[in-house]
This record gives C-alpha cells, structure tokens and sequence, in this order.
C-alpha cells in the first residue's frame, strides 16, 4: 500500500509539472518513431505523443534527435500525465522569440501576433517600448545570429518580421512585406475589410507563391485584404 501510494504520488507531482509547461516550450528526444506518430522522451521518465501532421513538414526525425515542442495539452490518467506536443503549433515561434531574443523578457520588446503556415513561412510583428531600440534589428542580431537560430529550430521556416503600427493602414502595408510602395485604404472598418493598390512589380510579391503571403498577412491584421493593380481598377471604372 505505502510503495502504490508513493508512486500514486510521483504520478500526480508529474502530472502538475507537466500541466505546468502547457503552453510552453520544452525540449525533448525522439524516442520511438511509430507510423504515424512520434514518441518524445520529455524527462521524469515519461513520454509525450506528437501525430506526424504536428511535425514540420519539411524534417524527419529519428530516434535520438532533440528538438523542441510545444505542450499543447496535458491529461491526468491512472498511469499519470499523458502529453501531448506539437512543432506546428502558432505558439512555439512566440517561445522561440522569447528565448532567444531577451529584449522580449525585459519587456523592451512586445509581440504582437504571430500568422504561420508551418515549414513554409511566418510572420511576427514585433514592436519597442524603447523609442532608441529597433524591434526588428534586435531579433535579426548582431550578424544575423538571432534570426539564424530561430529559423533553424524551425527548419528552416521563413520568417518575416513585421513592424507593428497602429495605423492600420500602415501595418497591413508593413504586413504584407516584401512587397512594397502599396497604397492601402480601408474600406469597411466594422467588416475589418481593406483595398491594396500595388504596381505590377510588387503585386505577385504581396500575393505570394499560392497565396500565402497575403493570407498570413490576413491572419496578421485580421484584415480582409482585396489586391488589385491601378490597371484593374481602370478597367472597372471604363465598364
């Protein structure tokens, strides 16, 4: 009775220390790769399950490799914590910054939203507290350095940083970088709804390949964003 009570024990103070880190970033190795799943080691000699669809799409991972992961979720059992993580996840990018930009811990540095489509790109709008700090700057860092691990732990994700402005106008523009020289108008502020004027140079750029800079750019400003070229709008004048 006393040994069943004192692993009962071990069992909930693993369960609190996991339900801890929900939400959090933690560091773990691959201990079993299954068909469709891995089986993390994540420490106090439990496991945590991560589907395939959780992993980046561009890695594969096998036993022995550390990595980092977001905990998603954590569950209370009869045979203690069951975890559940994530590298997909919105949040893991947030953690990164966090870590390895420690402007942000300071609280010189604020993050104001993070739009991702996992293993292909993200975008991070950051902002200063300190009129003499540049938010960008300090997450590129000195050569390059700061940006450089992130986007390995990511691997190799784009990251695009993003300056946050309360002029709408001006973030969704920022937002949709790198395309430039954009002329943007909102036309519905109840609907959050917004027109992009782009010269032919710069409208695939804001576009995207499939779409996707102008989706996270969306997802970013929680802005509906309508691109069009001076030549479209011409021509639907001249109907």
């Amino acid at each position: 009775v006393f040994t069943q009570g004192l692993k009962e024990l071990g069992r909930k103070r693993a369960y609190e220390f996991f339900k801890d880190r929900e939400n959090e970033m933690i560091t773990a190795t691959v201990h079993r790769v299954l068909e469709d799943a891995y089986i993390l080691g994540i420490g106090l000699d439990y496991d945590a399950y991560m589907p395939k669809k959780e992993a980046l799409p561009t890695e594969v991972l096998k036993e022995g490799d550390e990595v980092k992961v977001y905990v998603v979720k954590v569950e209370e059992t009869g045979k203690g914590p069951k975890v559940f993580v994530s590298r997909t996840n919105v949040g893991i990018v947030k953690r990164l910054f966090e870590s390895i930009v420690p402007e942000f811990k300071d609280g010189i540095l604020l993050l104001h939203g993070v739009a991702r489509e996992a293993g292909v790109r993200s975008k991070v709008c950051v902002a200063s507290t300190n009129p003499n700090v540049d938010p960008i700057g300090s997450c590129i860092g000195e050569k390059g350095r700061r940006i450089a691990n992130i986007i390995n732990e990511l691997g190799g994700e784009k990251v695009d940083l993003i300056a946050y402005s309360q002029d709408m106008e001006e973030f969704i523009a920022n937002a949709l970088s790198p395309a430039k020289n954009l002329n943007v108008s909102i036309t519905d502020e109840k609907k959050k709804e917004a027109l992009v004027i782009a010269d032919d140079e710069n409208l695939s750029l804001a576009i995207g390949k499939k779409g996707i800079n102008i989706k996270l750019a969306s997802k970013l400003t929680k802005y509906t964003i309508n691109i069009k070229t001076l030549r479209d709008i011409n021509a639907e004048i001249n109907k």
